[in-house]
């Protein structure tokens, strides 16, 4: 059972610690049908049920009154009572409960219990101590509940801890790929920016630009925990542009994204990795250069996203150790956001090249929007 946790908006008797005794007041009327049932069918076989539920009902509810309403003026809600205080409270309640009860029971009923001073010495002495065996079993069924819902409730803080941790090791994890990545592609981009400016400046601004454009998406992209497949393309769509004006003529490329899905949300920088090995280590070591073809596509509650090329393919020296790095990454992303239901795979590319394949699912909120 979930410890109740009242939210800010709460009206002010939900935030009382005294709410609390509603749900629990669920249990202490069950004790007390339950020591009705004793008290007519074990330790007075014959006696009346009825009047013996209305009885057990009013000095059972008075007793939860007393205690529970002292624990929590005392100690709160969720602090664990202290145990000689509690104790104490417990031997006074259960005396002061037995009267009370008795007489309210003669109100109700018109019963005629007799005098106190007669019942104390036999008949009241043993309901008195069967009173206070039943509000001791139901101080250790309650303290037994209070235990496990601490025990919930430091789980619960737990685990939102540890998501927390995976989360951020999730950020740095994909800062540390984008520190991997840029790097390498960063060299090659200025060394080339610096060969263009002194014959062909025009060329130079255009690279300029793109780049420009490229490190302020990366930027936006890296320091979210989600994006949208709008911003991701926008993101490949600054990058391929970049490598177009280094590689001129040997690239081209396509981009196809269904306006449907555009906003849809994914973990960032996806697709920059296969992207970049894509260009690297298929298309940039091949003389005439290739094609890139970047898809977006739903089936059911699944999410495809494909990366196509016609490049030198996943059977050429080093392209395997090459984008070993770059898909060792995504895959520990996507398993630890979603499990088993994301994955990577890389496939040959017929008539040449190579296709990486990302499947994970839609969001909750997200039907397919193709279907």
């Amino acid at each position: 059972m979930k410890p109740d946790v009242p939210s800010a908006d709460a009206p002010a008797k939900r935030r009382s610690p005294y709410y609390r005794m509603l749900p629990d007041a669920r249990y202490a009327l069950a004790l007390n049908v339950i020591c009705a049932l004793v008290i007519t069918f074990i330790l007075n076989p014959g006696s009346h049920f009825g009047q013996n539920l209305i009885a057990s009902m009013c000095i059972g509810t008075i007793a939860f009154l007393l205690i529970d309403g002292m624990r929590l003026t005392l100690w709160g809600e969720g602090q664990r009572p202290r145990f000689l205080p509690f104790m104490l409270i417990i031997l006074i309640s259960v005396p002061v409960a037995q009267i009370l009860g008795l007489t309210l029971f003669s109100w109700l009923t018109g019963v005629d219990v007799g005098g106190f001073e007669n019942l104390l010495p036999s008949q009241m002495m043993g309901t008195l101590v069967f009173t206070l065996l039943a509000t001791g079993g139901a101080v250790l069924f309650f303290s037994s509940r209070e235990k496990i819902a601490r025990l919930q409730m430091a789980a619960a803080q737990e685990k939102a801890r540890a998501e927390s941790v995976a989360r951020q090791a999730m950020q740095a994890q994909l800062q540390l790929l984008q520190a991997q990545i840029e790097p390498h592609m960063l060299f090659n981009t200025l060394a080339n920016l610096q060969g263009l400016i002194s014959f062909d400046p025009d060329r130079a601004q255009l690279l300029l630009d793109q780049l420009i454009q490229y490190l302020r998406a990366t930027l936006s992209s890296s320091r979210a925990d989600s994006t949208t497949l709008e911003q991701e393309f926008s993101l490949m769509q600054a990058y391929l542009g970049l490598m177009s004006i280094r590689m001129g003529a040997r690239l081209s490329y396509a981009l196809d994204l269904p306006e449907a899905l555009r906003q849809i949300k994914v973990p960032p920088m996806l697709l920059q990795p296969l992207v970049e090995n894509a260009i690297q280590h298929g298309l940039e070591p091949k003389i005439e250069g290739g094609h890139i073809h970047v898809q977006a596509s739903t089936d059911g509650s699944v999410l495809t996203l494909t990366v196509s090329d016609d490049g030198l393919g996943l059977d050429h020296p080093g392209q395997t150790k090459g984008t070993h790095l770059g898909v060792a990454n995504i895959r520990e992303r996507l398993h630890g956001m979603h499990g088993d239901t994301a994955s990577l795979s890389l496939a040959a590319n017929h008539p040449a090249g190579a296709t990486a394949r990302l499947t994970l699912p839609l969001p909750p909120t997200t039907t397919s929007p193709l279907a």
